[in-house]
């Protein structure tokens, strides 16, 4: 069965309908507590890279599960809706996919990073290893 509609093709319609924050629009909001950042890369992608400093881990695979009250994985995160939630991904088109579909699902508070996780290194922006990222999880929850 041939393909109808490529992958381009839906990313370019997704990031048409979607909120999309430059890398130094997100940095600039790393400090508002309203902000939730997303990575949706996968565990192997984030083993090998780190992640943003606070980002939230949600695998691709899982997102809609993890949004979702109904679903037996719900995540309470995504319920507050006082937060704008800003995915990001590795170059940034599961992240326009990921936040078109989470608009779909009526999510209004969620957008994603242009260029994704490379866009977020090329600008030397902060990254945390995966160690840190726990540690940093850890210290927050015993707050």
């Amino acid at each position: 069965m041939p393909i109808t509609k490529g992958f381009q093709t839906l990313v370019d319609e997704a990031m048409a309908q979607v909120t999309t924050h430059s890398v130094a629009e997100v940095q600039a909001l790393l400090v508002d507590s309203a902000v939730q950042i997303v990575d949706i890369r996968d565990p192997r992608e984030l083993e090998r890279e780190g992640t943003v400093p606070g980002a939230l881990l949600a695998p691709r695979g899982m997102l809609e599960f993890w949004v979702d009250p109904a679903s037996p994985y719900f995540k309470p995160v995504f319920a507050d809706e006082s937060k704008e939630f800003i995915l990001f991904c590795g170059a940034g088109w599961r992240s326009a996919l990921a936040t078109k579909t989470l608009q779909d699902m009526g999510m209004t508070n969620v957008a994603h990073i242009d260029g994704g996780f490379a866009a977020w290194k090329k600008a030397e922006a902060s990254i945390v290893t995966m160690e840190e990222h726990k540690a940093e999880s850890a210290a927050r929850k015993g707050a």
